[in-house]
């Protein structure tokens, strides 16, 4: 149970007592704090000249603010807590009910408004509603806190991972510009073939990043129809060919004619796409990529299965999250996002689908998704 500090400000002995008597004893529900429940630890002070000194030494959450008292008043009271910036709710308590009064505490920073004499009920009504108005706050903080944090590792990876390309077209460039390879032209294509290798490296980051945040944001237009998975497939197969001709690795599909699935043929092609580029290019020459597809019930399951350079379970743990790559002596030549298998992960969850793999080091890797075909995936 999570606990609010309260503090009663109330020149009247019997008020304060009643108030902590009640206050005490009170929980409330609360599904978004630990153990869904919210219980009050209740201090007390006499005047405005000892609630200002506590407040300034001790943390509070809410502050139940008698309106006149001798010394400081309530109204004065509000205006240090505002002064100092001292962060806690206040609910101002006073027998001089009125709406002038109200204005006055609401432009003085006071969240509610309670009227003496005031029963039992009256004040729990009270203190529950700035409890959750509380938590409320908290868990908005909470959540622009983390918003900021995970921006900020956002753009921290994102420019370790533009900053290597560049910096490799930037002394390619400068090599050209000292004529350091002599006069003629010919004599660059090597450089400019592996500039454009890095072009080529940085335009499939800032898509892979687009098509990552067009998911998440659900900004991404969904055209649903009935689709052919293994034409689909197909044309993926054909995309990942010459790639895979210049290592000579083959790529066979295995599948019935026509597949069908009801589902976004864009994603299905994304799927279809990461699946087999990661088989070509992570497999060794003369290798085999196969490429099974089958109806199972309500399911599209389709397999990817390389005879590449596979992975320990270990580098498997960490597969599906965002920036990651295996690192090593095998993959430190091969040039990707790191983001392929988080999209891929994240548009199977729009198909009620699971993404599984299975590797063995040196031998190969097989990558499992099953798509769920449901009518209601109209979305």
């Amino acid at each position: 149970m999570e606990n609010l500090n309260v503090l009663i400000v109330d020149d009247e002995l019997g008020m304060r007592k009643g108030a902590m008597k009640v206050l005490r004893k009170f929980t409330i529900q609360a599904p978004d704090v630990d153990h869904g429940q919210i219980g009050f630890n209740v201090v007390e002070a006499a005047d405005g000249n000892e609630a200002m000194e506590k407040l300034q030494n001790e943390p509070f959450d809410l502050v139940l603010l008698d309106y006149k008292m001798p010394g400081l008043s309530g109204l004065e009271v509000l205006g240090k807590i505002l002064q100092n910036n001292i962060d806690v709710l206040t609910v101002m308590v006073t027998a001089y009910a009125s709406i002038e009064v109200a204005v006055s505490a609401t432009k003085n920073g006071a969240f509610d408004f309670l009227a003496k004499p005031f029963s039992p009920d009256e004040l729990k009504s009270v203190v529950k509603k700035a409890a959750r108005s509380l938590i409320a706050q908290r868990q908005a903080k909470k959540l622009a806190d983390e918003k900021r944090k995970v921006r900020f590792q956002f753009i921290s990876v994102l420019a370790h991972e533009l900053k290597a390309p560049l910096a490799a077209i930037e002394s390619y460039l400068q090599l050209m510009q000292r004529h350091t390879a002599g006069d003629a032209i010919e004599n660059y294509d090597k450089i400019v073939d592996r500039s454009l290798v890095r072009v080529t490296g940085m335009r499939k980051l800032i898509f892979d990043l687009l098509d990552l945040t067009r998911i998440e944001s659900g900004e991404k237009k969904r055209n649903m129809a009935l689709v052919n998975v293994t034409e689909v497939a197909r044309q993926s197969v054909e995309t990942m060919q010459v790639n895979a001709r210049e290592r000579g690795i083959t790529i066979e599909l295995h599948a019935a004619d026509n597949i069908q699935l009801h589902g976004d043929s864009s994603e299905l092609e994304i799927i279809f796409n990461n699946l087999i580029s990661n088989a070509v290019k992570y497999n060794k020459d003369d290798g085999r990529v196969d490429v099974s597809i089958r109806k199972e019930d309500n399911q599209v399951a389709v397999k990817v299965t390389d005879t590449g350079i596979g992975m320990t379970q270990e580098e498997q743990s960490r597969l599906f999250g965002e920036f990651v790559r295996i690192k090593n002596e095998q993959t430190r030549n091969i040039l990707g996002s790191g983001l392929g298998l988080s999209i891929l992960k994240r548009l199977s969850a729009l198909y009620n689908g699971t993404v599984d793999v299975q590797s063995e080091k040196n031998v190969g890797s097989t990558f499992i998704i099953k798509l769920t075909d449901k009518n209601d995936n109209h979305s």
